[in-house]
C-alpha cells in the first residue's frame, strides 16, 4: 500500500489505517480470535497504522492489540489515547483528566497493556478545560524525550488549542470525525493543519456505516449497538440520510467500486496528508477498505460528492448534547 506522512516529525504510515475500537465495544459482541486474525491480515496487506485508546473497553482494546502484535511489534504503528477519567476500571462518563501526573500514569498503563516499551502516536483523547494545553504538550514532550512516546497528537481539538499545543511540542496528527458525512473540520481546523504541517486522521470515515450502503434503521440493531441510539439512524432522519448517500452509490457504480471505497477515496483525494482509519473486525471489510487506495475519482465525481453531501445535508445530531460538550469546537 502507498504510504503517507503525518506531520513533519517523521511519522509515516499506510495511507489507510484500521480503527480498532469496534473490536471491543459499541458494535456488537467482541470476538478476539476474529479480531486478531483481522489485525494480522492488515499487516499482510500493508496496513500498519492501528488506532486504540485506554478508554476502549476500557482497557481491553489495548490488551487485544498487545496480544495480536506481541511477536510483530516492529511492524505495527500503534496510536493510543489518554484523557478521560477512570475509577475502579470504569470510565466516568465524559469527565476528563489530563493533569501531567495522570498522563504519565495513563502512559504506563498503556505500555503495559500494549506489551511494548514505546507508543508510536499518543493523542490527548479530548481537550481538558481544567488543564492548560501547554502543560499537556510539555508532559508529552518529556515522554518523547524519554523514549516512551514517538509522536504527539490531539483528538477533536479546536484551532486555539492546536496552536497552543504545537507551540510547545510539535503536533504530528489531529484526529477527528471527518468524512463526506461530517464536514465540521473544513472551515477552521483543516486550514490550520495545512498552515502548521499537521496531518489529519479521520475516524468514522464511512459515516458510521451509512456510506457503505449496508445500514438498517436504529430499531433493527441489537441492544448494546451504538447505532440503536444514533439520531441519524432514526425515523425521518434515516430516510433523509439514505437519500443523501445515493450520490455515493451512483459514483460507485460508475467506477465499478463499492460505496465504502468511494467514501475513502474521496478522503484520500482531498489531500496527501489525510489518513482515514475505518473500523472493522472482519477481514472481508478490511480488504475492501484497503483496496480503496487504488480507486481513482475525477474532478467531476469529487464535485458531485461534495455537493450531494455538503454541510447541512445530513439530518440528525452527530452526538448527544453531553458528548458534543467534549468537542473543542
Amino acid at each position: 500500500m502507498i504510504r503517507r506522512k503525518l506531520g513533519n516529525q517523521g511519522l509515516e504510515v499506510s495511507a489507510i489505517g484500521l480503527g480498532c475500537m469496534g473490536m471491543s465495544q459499541s458494535y456488537g459482541p467482541a470476538d478476539d480470535d476474529q479480531s486478531i486474525a483481522t489485525l494480522h491480515r492488515a499487516l499482510e496487506l500493508g496496513c500498519d497504522f492501528f488506532d486504540t485508546a485506554e478508554g476502549y473497553g476500557p482497557y481491553t482494546n489495548e490488551e487485544l492489540l498487545g496480544k495480536a502484535f506481541s511477536d510483530r511489534r516492529e511492524r505495527a504503528v500503534i496510536a493510543t489515547k489518554f484523557g478521560f477519567r477512570f475509577e475502579d476500571g470504569k470510565q466516568m462518563g465524559t469527565d476528563r483528566d489530563s493533569r501531567p501526573e495522570t498522563i504519565r500514569e495513563a502512559v504506563e498503563g498503556s505500555l503495559r497493556r500494549l506489551n511494548t516499551d514505546y507508543i508510536d502516536l499518543l493523542y490527548q483523547h479530548r481537550v481538558d478545560p481544567a488543564v492548560p494545553m501547554e502543560d499537556v504538550a510539555g508532559t508529552v514532550g518529556d515522554l518523547v524525550r524519554e523514549g516512551k512516546v514517538r509522536f504527539f497528537g490531539l483528538s477533536e481539538a479546536g484551532v486555539a488549542n492546536i496552536r497552543r499545543a504545537h507551540a510547545v511540542h510539535p503536533v504530528s496528527a489531529v484526529q477527528s470525525e471527518y468524512s463526506l458525512w461530517e464536514r465540521n473540520m473544513e472551515e477552521g481546523v483543516i486550514p490550520l493543519l495545512r498552515e502548521l504541517g499537521i496531518g489529519l486522521v479521520p475516524f468514522c470515515p464511512l459515516g458510521r456505516g451509512f456510506l457503505t450502503g449496508e445500514v438498517r434503521r436504529a430499531e433493527d440493531y441489537p441492544e448494546g449497538d451504538y447505532r440503536r441510539h444514533d439520531q441519524r439512524y432514526q425515523g425521518a432522519n434515516y430516510d433523509a440520510n439514505v437519500a443523501a448517500a445515493r450520490a455515493v452509490f451512483d459514483v460507485a457504480r460508475a467506477v465499478n467500486a463499492k460505496p465504502a471505497q468511494i467514501a475513502l477515496a474521496w478522503l484520500l483525494h482531498k489531500a496527501p496528508d489525510i489518513v482515514p482509519i475505518p473500523g472493522t473486525k472482519r477481514q472481508t471489510y478490511l480488504e475492501d477498505n484497503i483496496a480503496a487506495a487504488t480507486v481513482m475519482l475525477d474532478a467531476g465525481q469529487m464535485k458531485m460528492l461534495d455537493d450531494a453531501l455538503a454541510p447541512g445535508k445530513i439530518s440528525g445530531k452527530r452526538y448527544s448534547d453531553w458528548v458534543m460538550a467534549t468537542i473543542d469546537r
